[in-house]
């Protein structure tokens, strides 16, 4: 399984951004997607996950402010993220569980500016 992550880039506190994750080779195997960010000089955090019946969960930082969710026909998952705020600064990783071991993206870079 391959991810291709996309869509980051600079925005303004209180913009929105929505990142791709296109995911290709072996998905039959993929259940769960998700992702995770990780800010300069900090551990890397869990964002978002979403499972392929539809059901999804957030981290407490970004809930009702990102939406998680899947297009299975084009086999790309999504964050939409609104209200950014300057702590949402990172890198983003999309990942997916398979049944034998957990695929990264390359990431994509998220800036929030003052």
């Amino acid at each position: 399984v391959q991810l291709q992550a996309s869509g980051g880039g600079l925005v303004q506190s209180g913009g929105s951004l929505r990142l791709s994750c296109a995911a290709s080779g072996s998905i039959f195997s993929i259940n769960v997607m998700g992702w995770y960010r990780r800010a300069p000089g900090k551990q890397r955090d869990w964002v978002a996950t979403i499972r392929s019946a539809g059901d999804t969960n957030y981290a407490n930082s970004v809930k009702g402010r990102f939406t998680v969710s899947r297009d299975n026909a084009k086999n790309t998952m999504y964050l939409q993220m609104n209200n950014l705020k300057l702590e949402d600064t990172a890198v983003y990783y999309c990942y997916a569980v398979g049944t034998r071991q957990t695929y990264w993206g390359q990431g994509t870079q998220v800036t929030v500016s003052s």
